[in-house]
């Protein structure tokens, strides 16, 4: 791992050489009226540093180096904005003399992040990040004096690259050295790795991508506040990269959040990263001599959201609530204005948000690398709430989102899916008139919030596991963007008529199908499901011209309140314990679903109190899924034969799919080993923990443990199949609460159960508890071995799974070995004969058998006939 991170450190600093040494070979090499590198390859060059520099800097995010993390993403996003300014100028899309009204905002707001970040690296004594980053701060002011004086600041600009340059080489060179010598040489400084005053614990949420996300805050402020300030003479095409880059970053920091379980911070950033779409739309459409209008609903309802927001983010810390609040005034400014971002009073606010955002993102990086930290009111809000019995505040950790039921450990996108729903329904509710479709500000808030976000909510679902979430996001995201671009790109008059109602139609087919599954989940959701449908009839009606008046608004209105019911429900149920708004419980509920209600605890196997609480449900007559070193499993506790008996009729077991039996160690069968033969307890010895399931004769031995009448559910009259699993998390179950009882987690004749959510899903509230450890280790079954006849020297295979006979017969064979020279295990000294075990009926069918000594043969009287104690499809 460390040397994993080692490599991040090195792919982000020679990424930020290149990106110096390009610059540098260009400014000096450049004069006025001749440009050494073409702009446009520049540009592309400067977007592939870029995209190294991001990858390593969102690799590292998560570790504790998290200020060259931010050092990193914060130079990524700076030469993103550029390069694609570049690439413009270079195609002739923008002007040569516009190079520096579109350069001068974005490098102004990163000169300022850039000092801010290396002043805080020259506080904890990080000299190489405070180098760098002030290298590139002084770069940009440089660079912004240069574009002012043809003949001044260019040489400057150079110099400054240069000195980023031979950092970023004295620290690569140190760090090949320290590599080649294995740490014994080191050049001064030419580290970065935590020291004295710093912290050194992981902190909570993901702190890099919260500095990040206040620096694109800030690179939009600028824009917009620079026209103010005469800076630049208005907002034109030539601001859109630096503003889509910004809303491109915040949507990285968006997902980032997901993956550190903050919630509340993915929200927000992905509603910062909508304003950032939407401005630089806003200015795209200067491009083609278009004035923008802003509709009123909208920004109101946006303003209602951020405030709800900063209300809930509150528990984090006071300062981020009232940072937020800025953004309520932002959206409110809007509305007010109906030309939106071109107006001076939506400008002065951005004028504030710089002002706070520069405050912020100091006070943000300063506590995350410093042990003494700046207050900023953590549990005041905590303090509060705490005094209202009436509420009960959840715990905010990264387990109030377990148990993971997909394959990637992220938060709930449930409250961002939702608002997005409520901004895309709202901004529908606008009417055009006259109006050109594309002068409308309805596009970037239907495309962006109902489209893009949407879809990645539902990304976040699905990795999540949540397949119902995930196909309703990503359903009405593709309907969102569809019918947006359809109606408010200026293709609506075209496409109008039968070819468009045929898509339609789909959409409330796969609809239809959706608002069915919901009465299977809860009132809430079948809700939002059925005013969907009611959309898509407006859509329908519209497409066909034979739309009512008022129809389309009234559903919308009715979709909007629906889903911003959900939106509160959930950002309040995950804030607080109690009480919880309630969302109705599933209107049908079949067997063996569970319907959304009641479930059954679902804990994550990986803690040691997780397996506590399911063996004390198991000790009281419970039956439990469990994750083995196979797949999931149904177990119950032989010392509850009641237990037994409840697992058995689960599964309504055929007497040719017996329960099988699992120990932890050998030493659970010390109160039966005078019973036992002494070769099948070295064998067990040897053999164990492992996927090697043995099926021995049934005989009294199997009544010490306690199974009583339940016995007989175990097994065939016969023989029983018995296993040590290679699973910590079983062994440790098994453990607690003694020999267990397993069964396949599947209704008989189903396929076998791989991942934790399909326990609940194939067996409803029939489980008492669930162990949640992801996907299985293995799909492949135990390797079965018949040691029925283990006496006479041979051993027979039912089944070949997971370990290859071969392993099997050398481990045998290096038992009997040890027996013959009279080596037995002596943890096992027996002073009683091994009763002699019935003779089994002949059966038709016939099992290979093998001897430790190689390969032999046994009639099929003797063996075949304990083939029913075993059925494949079981996991012994």
């Amino acid at each position: 791992m460390a040397e994993r991170r080692s490599m991040h450190v090195s792919g982000g600093i020679l990424g930020i050489f290149g990106g110096c040494l390009l610059l540098l070979v260009n400014n000096y090499a450049s004069d006025p009226r001749r440009d050494f590198i073409p702009l446009t390859a520049l540009g592309i060059l400067l977007l592939i540093i870029a995209a190294l520099i991001a990858y390593a800097g969102v690799l590292h995010s998560l570790t504790h180096a998290q200020l060259f993390s931010t050092l990193c993403l914060t130079v990524s996003a700076l030469w993103c904005g550029s390069g694609l300014v570049y690439i413009l100028v270079g195609q002739n899309v923008l002007r040569p003399e516009d190079l520096r009204s579109s350069l001068v905002p974005g490098l102004a707001a990163f000169t300022l992040a850039l000092f801010i970040i290396s002043g805080v690296a020259l506080f904890v004594k990080k000299t190489v990040l405070f180098l760098i980053g002030t290298g590139i701060s002084l770069a940009c002011a440089h660079q912004i004096a240069g574009l002012t004086a043809a003949n001044f600041g260019q040489s400057a600009t150079a110099a400054c690259h240069l000195l980023v340059c031979l950092v970023c080489a004295y620290y690569g060179l140190g760090h090949v050295l320290s590599r080649v010598t294995q740490g014994k040489v080191e050049a001064p400084k030419a580290d970065l790795k935590q020291t004295a005053g710093l912290k050194t614990e992981q902190p909570q949420g993901c702190t890099v991508a919260l500095s990040v996300g206040l620096v694109m805050n800030l690179l939009s402020a600028a824009v917009l506040v620079c026209p103010l300030l005469g800076v630049v003479p208005s907002l034109y095409v030539g601001h859109v990269p630096w503003l889509w880059t910004a809303g491109v970053f915040q949507l990285g920091m968006c997902i980032l959040f997901y993956r550190a379980m903050d919630t509340l911070a993915a929200t927000f950033y992905g509603f910062t990263a909508l304003l950032k779409f939407a401005e630089g739309y806003s200015a795209l459409l200067s491009f083609y001599s278009i004035q923008p209008f802003s509709p009123v609903p909208f920004p109101v309802v946006f303003s209602v959201l951020f405030f709800i927001l900063a209300l809930f983010s509150c528990q984090k810390n006071i300062l981020e609530g009232l940072y937020q609040l800025f953004f309520v005034a932002y959206c409110i400014s809007i509305a007010a204005q109906p030309q939106g971002f071109f107006q001076a009073g939506l400008q002065g606010v951005q004028g504030a948000i710089f002002v706070v955002s520069a405050c912020m993102l100091l006070i943000t990086t300063f506590n995350m690398v410093s042990s003494s930290t700046i207050p900023t009111g953590q549990n005041v809000f905590k303090t509060i709430v705490n005094r209202i019995q009436s509420l009960n505040l959840r715990a905010q950790d990264k387990e109030m989102h377990t148990p993971h039921l997909g394959y990637s450990k992220y938060a709930d996108a449930e409250v961002l899916g939702h608002a997005c729903s409520i901004l895309a329904a709202f901004a529908m509710t606008a009417t055009i008139g006259n109006r050109d479709p594309l002068s409308v500000l309805i596009l970037p808030w239907v495309v962006m919030a109902g489209g893009a976000l949407q879809l990645l909510c539902g990304s976040v679902a699905f990795a999540r596991g949540k397949t119902f979430e995930s196909t309703v996001f990503i359903l009405y995201g593709m309907m969102w963007t569809v019918w947006g671009l359809t109606r408010y790109g200026g293709l609506y008059g075209e496409t109008r008529g039968f070819h468009m109602a045929v898509g339609i139609i789909s959409f409330m087919l796969f609809n239809g199908l959706v608002t069915v599954a919901a009465l299977f989940l809860n009132v809430t959701w079948f809700l939002y499901a059925l005013s969907f449908e009611l959309i898509l009839i407006s859509f329908l009606l519209d497409a066909v011209n034979a739309l009512p008046y008022g129809y389309d608004i009234g559903v919308t209105i009715i979709f909007g309140l629906v889903s911003f019911y959900c939106f509160l429900a959930h950002i309040f149920n995950s804030t607080f314990q109690s009480p919880q708004i309630p969302l109705g419980r599933a209107l049908v509920k079949l067997g063996g679903v569970g319907g959304g209600a009641h479930v059954c605890p679902h804990l994550p196997a990986r803690k040691a109190t997780s397996v506590h609480q399911i063996a004390e449900i198991m000790k009281n007559g419970g039956i439990c899924g469990m994750p083995t070193d196979t797949v999931y499993v149904l177990v119950a506790a032989c010392s509850r034969p009641d237990a037994v008996v409840k697992a058995y009729q689960v599964k309504k077991q055929a007497e040719d799919r017996p329960m099988s039996m699992w120990i932890s160690s050998i030493k659970q069968l010390e109160p039966a080993r005078h019973l036992l033969s002494p070769l099948l307890l070295d064998f067990m010895e040897a053999a164990w923990p492992s996927s090697i399931s043995m099926v021995i004769p049934r005989g009294p031995w199997l009544g010490i443990l306690g199974l009583e009448d339940a016995a007989k559910h175990i097994g065939t009259p016969q023989s029983i199949a018995i296993r040590n699993p290679d699973c910590s998390v079983a062994t440790h179950l098994i453990n607690l609460v003694g020999p267990i009882a397993v069964t396949s987690a599947n209704p008989t004749g189903e396929a076998d159960t791989t991942h934790h959510n399909q326990v609940y899903a194939k067996l409803g509230d029939k489980v008492d508890g669930v162990l949640c450890d992801g996907p299985s280790p293995e799909n492949i079954a135990s390797t079965v071995v018949d040691c029925t006849k283990i006496e006479t020297g041979h051993i027979g295979f039912f089944r070949v799974g997971l370990i290859p006979k071969s392993k099997v017969l050398q481990i045998f064979e290096e038992v009997q070995n040890r027996h013959r020279q009279g080596q037995a295990n002596p943890a096992f000294e027996y002073d009683t004969v091994v009763p002699e075990t019935e003779t089994v009926p002949s059966q038709e069918e016939e099992v290979t058998t093998e001897s430790g000594r190689g390969t032999g043969s046994s009639t099929p009287s003797t063996i075949s006939s304990l083939e029913s104690s075993v059925n494949t499809n079981e996991p012994l």
